[in-house]
């Protein structure tokens, strides 16, 4: 290995792999496969180099000569050369931080070395540091949106070649160790290569609810710890002066939430029993975690009475737990009674055991054998680490208990008995109907479904504010109905199974009217959730967040939000519950119904107004965003998202979605996640300066041209998108949008009506992944080349106000910065080819033309805005890493447009021809988002 890790060493290692793949398919497949893959390869790097080669249309013509299962092969071969190539680039990544590291460089950028010192460079000493900590609360969402197209089986096999890999780093390996290292890997790429990279079914939601284990047990449990000594390690480097991290108490900031088992939107295989059985997997897996962390640490705290003395607070709750020994050591009562820690630690993990046996029995079906002795919340757990962890250093073994049993208490404080939060997430008019439904059944009711807003709020605010609820006994339910309090029933009963942070927010989406919320909180009551008790006093334990998607939407919220807040009720239920108010954007619907510019925008001012509504009502807030993994979807670096919000607007607390391929290209490797985690919260404190800063608000110009290019923006998106006839024609015939809802990559439907193909109906999901395959990335950046140019025209100040904007505007230079990523991943040659797959040769012209003109336009804009003389000029590492990526996409392209054509072409009665085909398409789409790092 080099000792400097350059883009040479990439490269090395990239082609390592590449020649162990070739050996494979020359061994494992008939020679046509590694013939026609190369023949592929050098004939499009040839296309384009524009050196002397085979034209577009000889290879295209290979192409089509070729069999499906032969074409399956070939597009196996690419998909498995991105993977491998993949895990070269982030071992790459990893290995050039680590020597910054080592050679006592200043960290990166994101770093919390570089983050502190800057803040240190702004004057906050280390007493506003801790009241920054304080305030921090980082929570990362994983969701299973239909995006994530590697099967775990990869996921795993990705994670042995990576070790593999690691080894190979090692520089003082010998010759012979060195062979042996590359035998296995070679074996790996040979099991790898025989693995179904293609999902056979659709995953049911409790696959779902696995796969998202996955990333817990093989990274972030172990990682979550790494993250705070981390933090510790540059505290003391940058505040070593006012005593570092001795002076300073870190507390449990990072949590983390899901929806994988509770999002309900759209998605009829999500019931109330999957709920139950998803929140009990979670539980079951961190338990396991900490029974084999306490095991481990009763082999290593082997202290003897005759040598130390516990505290008395030790020795008090040891005695505590006397009616515990006859169970935990049977036979053998005597079992470490010289060994204090020992001993303590067996009780502990014998309620440890208590609780694991009882979600088994659960799990399986099995009638509720009680907890038992089992710790009944995290709260006591965390009691008995700590006395053990106190006693420790009261005679002089701090060292050891800022080592295991400190990680293990950041684990509890992090994870909890429930390893995540559970937001439940509905549809607003599936409540509207139920509200509708029991208000039908009671005779003292009005006919809710004729109410006003007015009407509908003070009707529900009484009904809240009295506490009762006449219609409890309600029998003859419809299906729909009796689904949605059978969940409200399940969050009680499994909030009492588990413990009170079992579930995060009861997310509303396409909230319209703040009676969408009280709604919720109605229907709560009757799972005793939230209400007044018989003597009056208020309780809720349940979190109701408003989803504002479209445009409109995040137009209203003030008027929502006011609404809300005013109602007595409801602010009553508000502050019993803690006083404050989560609210949640959505990035893609926004996005797809408006386009990127009005989106962003709206939602960077519906942000502003969230924070000024509730500071007026004396309420704090939490903002939730709906961020995908591309960037019309809200995606982007974390970093750079977290610090492009307005100021004041963070205020040490964000929660996000991470969404399908995003969960394995960010968390599936250890070292990655702990990048992720790292740059994420870092983003989080920059945010958050203004609690001990002086933030600048916006320039009044900024926001002034702002508001200019964004409805010149969505004039642009919406004369394409809505206002041109056979613009959706367009999108289903010249991108693979109808085939991607074939593909079992998830358990929700790609359209919310099978048989409508309107804008509104294809889901934001499949409408990006699509324009993606047909390497347009329209979503992204639509729009913005148009908005730029109107209101630029050939003016100097206004020019120069746009450059200014870019360097001094960090929300302004995220937006063109993520547009950037998203052109470099377009490439017009390839979506031609797209086009030219339209029936309507004049539509095809008409659009194709219009997009190109309007993508060409954003670049050179862009270009000049930012002043860089090439697209990602400040980005170096991402146009490396697209500019290698690029000549191996182009084959796959080329191989789907050939295969739509055929797939398409086959008459509807011919099934068997019809699945031959399907299925190196399929392939493709697998293979695409593999290479480009980027589905929906």
């Amino acid at each position: 290995m080099n000792t400097k890790i350059d883009d040479k060493t990439l490269r090395e290692r990239v082609r390592l792999f590449g020649n162990l793949l070739g050996d494979v398919l020359r061994d494992q497949e008939e020679p046509i496969i590694l013939e026609t893959v190369e023949a592929l390869r050098k004939g499009f790097i040839s296309l384009r180099q524009g050196t002397e080669g085979p034209s577009r249309g000889e290879l295209m013509t290979l192409i089509e000569g070729l069999e499906p299962d032969t074409l399956s092969h070939v597009l196996r071969a690419f998909s498995t050369y991105f993977l491998l190539a993949n895990i070269a680039e982030e071992e790459w990544s990893h290995l050039s931080r680590l020597e910054q590291t080592d050679g006592n460089e200043r960290l990166w950028y994101g770093s919390f070395d570089q983050t502190l010192r800057g803040l240190r460079d702004e004057g906050v000493r280390l007493d506003q540091l801790q009241d920054l900590l304080n305030q921090l609360n980082y929570q990362p969402v994983f969701t299973s949106h239909p995006t994530e197209a590697k099967r775990r089986t990869l996921l795993e096999a990705q994670g042995r070649l990576r070790d593999l890999a690691r080894a190979l780093d090692n520089p003082l390996l010998a010759g012979h160790q060195r062979e042996v290292i590359m035998r296995a890997i070679r074996n790996q790429i040979q099991i790898l290569w025989k693995t179904d990279e293609v999902r056979t079914h659709k995953p049911r939601v409790i696959d779902e609810v696995r796969a998202g284990l996955f990333y817990f047990r093989e990274t972030l449990l172990d990682m979550v710890p790494k993250v705070y000594r981390n933090l510790e390690m540059a505290i003391d480097t940058v505040y070593g002066d006012e005593g570092g991290s001795q002076n300073v108490e870190i507390p449990a900031f990072l949590q983390f939430g899901s929806w994988i088992g509770g999002d309900r939107d759209g998605n009829p295989n999500v019931t109330h029993d999957v709920t139950q059985a998803a929140v009990r997997l979670q539980a079951r897996e961190v338990t396991a975690e900490y029974c084999q962390r306490v095991g481990d640490l009763v082999d290593l705290l082997t202290h003897s009475d005759s040598l130390i003395t516990p505290s008395k607070a030790f020795a008090e709750s040891l005695a505590a737990d006397d009616a515990l020994v006859d169970a935990t050591f049977h036979d053998r009562p005597w079992l470490y009674q010289d060994e204090p820690y020992r001993r303590k630690l067996m009780l502990m993990r014998h309620r440890l055991d208590q609780r694991l046996a009882r979600l088994d029995e659960l799990l399986l079906g099995h009638p509720d054998p009680g907890l038992g002795v089992g710790y009944k919340d995290e709260l006591a757990f965390i009691d008995d680490l700590e006395v053990i962890r106190q006693s420790l250093i009261g005679h002089g073994d701090r060292n050891l208990a800022d080592a295991e049993i400190k990680d293990l208490l950041i684990q509890v404080k992090t994870f909890g008995f429930s390893l995540t939060r559970l937001d439940i997430r509905q549809e607003s008019g599936r409540h509207t109907e139920a509200v509708a439904e029991l208000f039908d059944t009671a005779p003292n009711l009005p006919d809710y479904r004729s109410l006003d807003e007015a009407g509908r709020m003070k009707a529900l605010g009484d009904l809240l504010a009295h506490g009762g609820t006449p219609i409890l006994y309600v029998d003859d339910l419809s299906e729909d109905t009796r689904e949605v309090l059978d969940v409200m029933a399940t969050m009680k009963a499994v909030r009492d199974e588990i413990g009170p942070r079992t579930f995060g927010a009861y997310v509303i989406s396409m909230t319209h009217q703040a009676s969408h919320v009280l709604e919720v909180l109605f229907l709560a009551g009757f799972a005793g959730l939230c209400g007044r008790r018989t003597d009056g006093d208020w309780h809720c334990d349940i979190i109701v967040a408003p989803l504002f998607e479209t445009i409109d939407d995040l137009e209203r919220i003030e008027q929502v939000l006011g609404s809300l807040l005013d109602q007595p009720a409801y602010r009553t239920l508000l502050d019993v519950s803690g006083n404050c108010q989560e609210v949640m954007l959505g990035y893609s619907d926004s996005c797809k119904d408006g386009g990127i510019l009005a989106s962003s925008w709206g939602l960077y001012k519906a942000q502003k107004r969230i924070a000024s509504m509730t500071a007026k009502h004396g309420v704090e807030c939490r903002i939730f965003h709906g961020r995908g993994g591309t960037i019309g979807r809200g995606g982007g670096p974390t970093h750079d998202a977290i610090l492009a919000q307005p100021p004041g607007t963070v205020n040490g607390s964000i929660k996000f979605t991470e969404q399908g391929e995003v969960l394995s290209a960010k968390y599936a490797d250890p070292y990655t996640a702990l990048y992720e985690l790292t740059v994420g919260i870092s983003g989080l404190i920059k945010a958050s300066r203004c609690l001990t800063v002086t933030c600048t608000p916006d320039p009044a110009a900024y926001v002034e041209t702002m508001e200019s290019l964004a409805r010149r923006g969505e004039d642009a998106y919406r004369t394409l998108t809505d206002h041109t006839p056979g613009f959706m024609d367009y999108f289903y015939e010249g991108t693979p949008v109808s085939e991607i809802g074939l593909l079992n990559i998830g358990s929700r439907p790609s359209h919310r009506k099978k048989t409508d193909r309107s804008k509104y109906s294809v889901r934001a999901i499949p409408w990006v992944f699509a324009w993606a395959q047909a390497r347009q990335t329209l979503p992204a950046w639509y729009g913005i080349g148009s908005a730029l140019n109107s209101w630029c025209g050939d003016e100097p100040s206004k020019r120069a106000l746009l450059a200014e904007m870019y360097r001094e505007w960090p929300y302004f230079k995220a937006l063109l910065g993520n547009c950037q990523m998203a052109l470099g991943k377009s490439e017009f040659s390839i979506a031609q080819a797209y086009a030219g797959l339209c029936a309507d040769a004049a539509v095809t012209e008409l659009f194709f033309s219009r997009i190109r003109e309007e993508h060409d336009v954003t670049i050179d804009k862009i270009k000049a805005v930012s002043g860089v003389g090439d697209l990602l000029g400040e980005n170096p590492r991402l146009k490396l890493s697209l500019a290698w990526r690029d000549p191996y996409l182009d084959p796959i392209n080329h191989i789907q447009v050939a295969l739509l054509r055929r797939y398409r072409s086959i008459p509807a009665d011919h099934d068997k021809e019809a699945t031959r085909w399907l299925t190196p398409l399929l392939r493709s789409i697998n293979a695409l988002a593999t290479g480009m790092r980027n589905t929906g």
